[in-house]
């Protein structure tokens, strides 16, 4: 058995705040000014460059060379998973909280979610977000039916977003429990926000939007999903099946919120056939009718691809965003 591995925090460093940072030269001055710009002061900042091939990496040394709080690390390129798990391990604060490069935060996120910790004494202190997309900006509700982890992990396939990074939590209460998992990056943030909550911790929610979470067109509709990346969602739903195989509940809704997304997903490439399907999707079947998350054709599209009929369905879903 590998030796526990020890948690220890800097003297002063009460949050460590973990970046992942690839190709994000045209919005990484925001991202680290806004953090710099917190009125809470005793934090870490980690910037993980995952082997960025543009200046990125030369954007985070010059932040660190102005603030002794900032720790800039320089990886091989591996992925967002592996860059927020790098993160993870070199965090030595009390409380983590993971920020996008390409988003930014309001000033007083930091000061009002690490009082909130304190106050309720929590584990994990949950708060709403914004959407931006070009001019338009939505404020976006995160509030919980229940404190209660068994309903938080429920509706984390309903309407609560799976991301790091409107949650702080205490590092204690996951450290070696919880890790963002290799050869994996879609839903990343998903699958470690399940460990935590399968660790039990003690909920709050802070009912105040302080993360802008910047939706970007090129990178979410236009980008062809290659075939490695649907393999990469199939390797997603497998471990999240295993995650959830205790939980017949969240295990369901875990089906029908995913496997018609991932199916369609794979449906835009021309790297798989039908045998590829009936094989991989077809005991879904029940779950993608059901649901409710999808709109009737995709259930439809996805429940005829799953059952022999991918050349009659494939044509449809190519038209579908």
């Amino acid at each position: 058995m590998a030796p526990k591995k020890e948690i220890y925090m800097i003297k002063g460093t009460l949050i460590s705040i973990i970046v992942p940072v690839y190709k994000a030269e045209a919005y990484l001055n925001r991202c680290i000014d806004s953090i710099l710009a917190q009125t809470f002061t005793d934090w870490e900042l980690l910037l993980i460059d995952d082997g960025s091939p543009d200046k990125s990496g030369e954007i985070c040394d010059e932040y660190a060379k102005k603030d002794s709080r900032i720790r800039v690390i320089h990886k091989e390129n591996g992925g967002v998973s592996s860059a927020r798990q790098r993160g993870q391990d070199e965090a030595c604060g009390e409380y983590t909280i993971h920020v996008d490069p390409d988003d930014w935060v309001e000033p007083t996120m930091l000061e009002e979610l690490y009082q909130k910790a304190k106050d309720d004494n929590a584990d994990m202190v949950i708060c709403d977000y914004y959407t931006n997309e070009s001019s338009l900006q939505n404020y976006i509700k995160q509030e919980p039916t229940k404190l209660d982890t068994n309903v938080v992990l429920y509706e984390l396939f309903q309407q609560l977003h799976g991301s790091c990074w409107n949650k702080l939590v205490r590092r204690v209460c996951y450290s070696g429990k919880a890790n963002f998992p290799k050869g994996i990056n879609c839903c990343e943030d998903l699958i470690w926000c399940i460990q935590v909550l399968k660790c039990k911790p003690k909920i709050s929610y802070l009912g105040k939007a302080y993360y802008h979470y910047m939706i970007t067109t090129t990178a979410s509709q236009s980008k062809s999903i290659s075939a490695e990346r649907s393999l990469q969602d199939l390797k997603m739903l497998h471990t999240l099946e295993s995650l959830l195989d205790d939980n017949k509940a969240v295990l369901i809704a875990m089906y029908k919120r995913t496997v018609p997304y991932v199916m369609k997903r794979a449906m835009k490439t021309n790297s798989f056939d039908a045998y590829y399907f009936k094989l991989n999707f077809r005991r879904y079947s029940k779950w993608i009718i059901t649901s409710r998350n999808h709109s009737l054709i995709l259930r439809l599209v996805c429940l005829g691809a799953a059952n022999g009929f991918y050349y009659c369905c494939k044509p449809f879903v190519c038209l579908m965003k």
